[in-house]
């Protein structure tokens, strides 16, 4: 963000934020603490949420927040909308789903492919000159009719800046690359590191339909034992400058909603060439760790290999082998054989994790809602994911390889006056402010947090989490305090990850649907192979850290507007049934509840509390009854029905029931 002075008027360049309202805000760079700039909706001169623009500053008005005006847009941040079509008498307006997309596009009778009125379609901007007419549009796409499952989770998908489709040169070049890669098996064998006759698994979800990580196991002649992190050699296949990678760059991530994954790469990638199925020979980049029993690393390697999987476990069959307690135990069941391999690495884990915890390590484990559909799509059951000891272990394996290779290129570059190009995982420190309402936040629900001028250390916040710990309120004062946290992001420079109190963070261990860990390998092998990286290169890095970040947030938006999307529908198609909740937030208009079993919140409008008058206690997070002084404080259990439940806006709206 740049500012600009001039005689005349005073001008500012930023990323625009919109409200639902359609008005604009754009921090301040003069008065970053400050409030953001407004820009009220005759003003904003067709600029769009996100988009990059010059601010023309007004004059300022004592005790009123800085006005502005688009003065020019000086790159648009998207111009494809997704939205039901109306038709008119000269062709069909799109009713957009983005709330923030403050116009409805025209679309003309002969741009408008087979699409019918009422049709969910996908449609790009092509011309719009000012505020006092609507944009006008092409079709690109019709998803079908608006309520149908697929068409819903396409349209999310598409909305965010994914595609469940690849083009055509991609899917090409994929079948290529593979075609290649087993006409050249035995020759790039012979370049790696043998782990084929090392005992060997997965361990996924039993849904999973790709494989990007493997443990390998075995046990030294002087009872050390050598543990191998094994990761997909995406990098083999997909190489920098291809077709390939540059959708892989452009989608950034593996989008997972709660049906599907949009993959980053083609199908032939993604669940075949790369991805370390069981009983099969795979490449591989690998992390591998000489320890002891208590998780001391004595040595490490990282390099290219050869594995092949012995077996391929879900957490569940894993932890039923762990379950069992000793290999006589297990002996019966899928994958029995390895219990002493799998006890081992749970021991080491459990290690890995109380160190973690004990140095300052923030545990923000929560559960996850998953939903059981119909074959229409329909949710018809709603359950919790249960969080086991398998999860963990491959959680801190992970974690693990990720740390070291992040230390590894930190220690061999990071005295260097020219530090080696990388991508390190980042988690800054809180910021104060919101450190400051998180305090206030849990003494209003009877808890503490040790800070002292908004600023807290990790320790103390794992402190905090393990005093709630089988609270009513646990959830809720964990999700205010992930909000309260800065965001983990991608850079080049290092500043350490606050949250998981680590020194050096990156992401290695997901090449197949993480961009960036493709990246961390493509950089780690440069280093091990004495290449070098060039200091107009840098650059390039930085902004792969950064849109890859962008695109992160995008697919993490993805996933919860899917979830929230069967939320609602789910709630929807039971209006008459009386729910257990938990008040999670209020307002001046209401009081926010999440449902017990399928963590839906909606909100209780206080026009609709017609027992009395309740005003906002905003010190306390409280509605208080002016007549009876009845309390309804944030945290409490409440019983209620549904009223309303709007899909297209995915809100629901709830009543007491007393």
């Amino acid at each position: 963000m740049t500012t600009q002075h001039s005689k005349e008027e005073k001008r500012i360049t930023g990323h625009i934020t919109l409200t639902g309202k359609a008005i604009g805000y754009v921090e301040n760079p003069e008065d970053p603490e400050g409030d953001d700039i407004e820009i009220q909706w005759p003003l904003l001169k067709t600029a769009l949420d996100g988009d990059e623009i010059e601010v023309k500053l007004l004059p300022a008005v004592k005790n009123v927040r800085q006005q502005g005006e688009v003065g020019k847009i000086v790159q648009r941040a998207k111009m494809t909308f997704v939205g039901v079509l109306e038709k008119v008498d000269k062709g069909f307006f799109l009713m957009p789903d983005n709330k923030k997309m403050y116009r409805d596009i025209f679309i003309p009778a002969d741009k408008i492919l087979d699409a019918q009125d009422g049709d969910k379609v996908f449609v790009r901007i092509t011309e719009w000159k000012d505020m006092d007419s609507n944009p006008q549009g092409e079709l690109l796409r019709v998803l079908g009719k608006k309520g149908v499952h697929n068409v819903e989770m396409e349209s999310i998908v598409l909305e965010k800046g994914f595609d469940t489709r690849f083009p055509p040169a991609v899917d090409e070049e994929a079948e290529r690359v593979a075609g290649e890669a087993h006409k050249h098996f035995d020759e790039e064998v012979k370049k790696r590191k043998d782990f084929r006759n090392t005992t060997t698994f997965t361990i996924d979800p039993i849904d999973a339909k790709d494989f990007d990580d493997a443990i390998s196991f075995k046990k030294l002649p002087d009872g050390d034992y050598e543990i191998g992190v094994h990761i997909a050699d995406v990098s083999y296949f997909v190489t920098e400058g291809s077709v390939l990678d540059d959708e892989a760059r452009k989608r950034g991530f593996s989008v997972y909603l709660v049906d599907r994954t949009i993959p980053m790469l083609p199908e032939i990638l993604s669940n075949d060439m790369c991805s370390l199925n069981p009983r099969e020979d795979k490449f591989a980049f690998s992390s591998v760790f000489v320890m002891d029993s208590q998780g001391t690393v004595k040595d490490r390697w990282f390099g290219k290999t050869i594995i092949n999987s012995d077996k391929r476990f879900t957490y569940e069959n894993a932890q039923a082998v762990l379950t069992a307690g000793s290999l006589t135990g297990a002996k019966e069941l899928d994958g029995g054989e390895y219990f002493e391999q799998l006890h081992t690495l749970n021991t080491i884990a459990k290690i890995f994790q109380k160190y973690r915890f004990e140095h300052g390590a923030i545990d923000f484990e929560t559960e996850e809602v998953k939903f059981e559909l119909d074959e229409a799509g329909v949710p018809i059951a709603v359950y919790r994911k249960e969080r086991m000891d398998t999860h963990k272990l491959v959680e801190e394996f992970m974690l693990l390889a990720n740390r070291e290779v992040a230390t590894f290129i930190y220690n061999a570059h990071g005295k260097s006056k020219i530090p080696k190009a990388f991508i390190y995982r980042i988690h800054d420190v809180p910021d104060p402010d919101k450190i400051g309402d998180l305090t206030t936040f849990l003494k209003a629900l009877g808890y503490e947090l040790q800070s002292k001028n908004g600023a807290t250390t990790s320790k103390d916040i794992s402190l905090m989490l393990k005093s709630i710990t089988g609270s009513p309120a646990e959830f809720l004062i964990k999700t205010a305090t992930v909000r309260s946290m800065a965001k983990a992001v991608y850079s080049t420079k290092n500043i350490g990850h606050f949250g998981l109190g680590f020194e050096f963070y990156t992401h290695f261990t997901s090449p197949i649907r993480r961009y960036a860990d493709l990246i961390v390998h493509r950089l780690l092998e440069r280093h091990l192979t004495g290449g070098k990286v060039e200091q107009n290169e840098f650059a390039k890095y930085e902004r792969i850290a950064r849109d890859t970040t962008e695109k992160e947030i995008a697919a993490a938006e993805a996933e919860r507007a899917s979830v929230k999307y069967k939320q609602v529908e789910y709630m929807s198609t039971r209006m008459n049934k009386v729910f257990e909740g938990t008040i999670s937030g209020m307002s001046e208009w209401g009081i926010y509840v999440e449902e017990k079993e399928s963590r839906s919140e909606g909100v209780i409008k206080i026009r609709d509390m017609k027992d009395d008058f309740y005003e906002l206690d905003q010190k306390n997070y409280a509605l208080i009854g002016s007549r009876t002084g009845k309390k309804y404080s944030l945290g409490d259990k409440i019983t209620f029905k549904i009223t309303n439940a709007d899909l297209d806006r995915k809100i629901l709206d709830y009543v007491l029931v007393n």
